[in-house]
């Protein structure tokens, strides 16, 4: 009998010694990669003006370090939830956001900032609706494509439906302003229908009617029009003391920074220099400290990123699981979206904006829900596989 025993633990052992080592998953490690290297550079970028404005140079690292606990924890309950649950509340959740959205312009409830009303203070934390909203709107959207796969290529009506939907929520982040959620929001929609096969001219169509619009609005509000103006010529004398002044430190930033940085520590544009340097322009700093090589390390890690939400996508598409091919192209292109904005704005391509950069930039709503975003491509990358399998195992059988 012992030696039966014995016999059997060396063949279990042998079998597990055998199996294929499962795969590290590539989402789950790039995303850890840059939280990791934002809790880092946050850190060197915040020291000086947490220590100054709250006596703690560490200040800013501790409430991060909470956000990322929250972030992490609710990325352990989003893995558990079915992608089956999202769409069957896709609706509700799209009424959610509308109510957020609405709720944050009513003055008591809305938090203004800098003449921005973006938050609701719930006490212990700043929540952020428009975060909400971009995902909120790409889970309806999802199963809206998942039910009109067809009729969204053919029909203008049903077509249009998701755009109202953006739309509607894009009427309401203007109001507070919040300009770069609201582009990021049009453009992830437009990119959705284009990926569900809506007809080209059909979206520059309403491209160009959009873009009239935020033309309209832009000649209506000065500031704006600094803003594009400035970004233009940061150095300009009008310019480098006024609207061009934070994006000319920024510059300087890089500049000193060249190829390989000044150094873990050693940046001098985040004392007082450069305003916002741990959130908005963590980047900038990123580029001072540790150069080029720095920047393009953070740059390859959100390419990484959203190539793999693409080709998630991509094998969810190909076992017409249109909802979760959808959803995983809209998280890929809420990244990338909101990753090429904030870089655009620290290196001069495009005008400043405030718009966090995922895992990297400071705040809580931003952390949390990137580590969200990142749990359900984890999860739909879990489901597309399990549906292969066993497509894979029914076709084995009626061999």
């Amino acid at each position: 009998m012992a030696s039966l025993e014995r016999t059997n633990r060396l063949s279990l052992a042998s079998d597990f010694a055998a199996a294929p080592a499962r795969p590290l998953n590539t989402v789950l490690l790039v995303a850890f990669s840059l939280l990791c290297i934002g809790l880092l550079m946050m850190t060197s970028a915040s020291v000086e003006i947490a220590n100054s404005s709250n006596g703690d140079p560490l200040y800013y690292l501790k409430r991060q370090s909470i956000f990322a606990f929250v972030g992490l924890a609710a990325s352990a309950v989003t893995l558990a939830i079915p992608l089956s649950l999202w769409r069957r509340f896709s609706f509700l959740l799209l009424l959610i956001s509308y109510v957020l959205l609405i709720a944050v312009l009513i003055p008591g409830i809305g938090k203004s900032v800098n003449g921005s009303a973006r938050w609701i203070d719930l006490g212990f934390f700043d929540l952020q609706p428009s975060e909400l909203a971009k995902l909120f709107l790409v889970i309806f959207t999802a199963d809206y494509l998942q039910k009109n796969y067809q009729a969204v290529r053919e029909n203008w009506r049903q077509f249009l439906v998701p755009l109202g939907a953006s739309a509607f929520a894009a009427g309401l982040l203007q109001r507070e302003p919040d300009h770069g959620a609201l582009v990021i929001l049009m453009a992830t929609t437009f990119c959705m229908l284009f990926l569900a096969g809506a007809k080209l001219w059909r979206i520059l169509l309403i491209v160009l009617v959009a873009g009239v619009g935020f033309t309209i609005i832009a000649i209506n509000k000065p500031h704006v029009i600094a803003r594009f103006t400035s970004f233009r010529d940061p150095w300009a004398i009008e310019n480098v003391y006024g609207d061009g002044y934070q994006l000319a430190q920024a510059l300087i930033a890089f500049g000193r920074g060249e190829w390989f940085g000044t150094g873990l520590g050693n940046s001098i544009q985040k004392l007082y220099f450069l305003p916002e340097a741990h959130t908005d322009f963590v980047l900038a700093i990123i580029g001072e400290e540790f150069g080029m090589v720095g920047v393009a390390v953070v740059v390859s890690l959100f390419c990484i990123l959203v190539y793999r939400a693409f080709a998630i996508g991509r094998r969810a598409e190909a076992q017409e699981s249109y909802f979760a091919a959808f959803f995983a192209y809209g998280l890929g292109l809420l990244f990338a979206g909101q990753a090429l904005i904030n870089v655009g704005v620290n290196i001069g391509l495009l005008p400043t904006k405030g718009l966090t950069l995922p895992f990297l930039s400071y705040g809580g709503a931003s952390l949390i829900m990137s580590c969200v975003m990142a749990a359900l491509l984890i999860r739909i990358e879990y489901e597309t596989d399990r549906l292969a399998a066993a497509t894979k195992t029914t076709s084995i059988w009626e061999r």
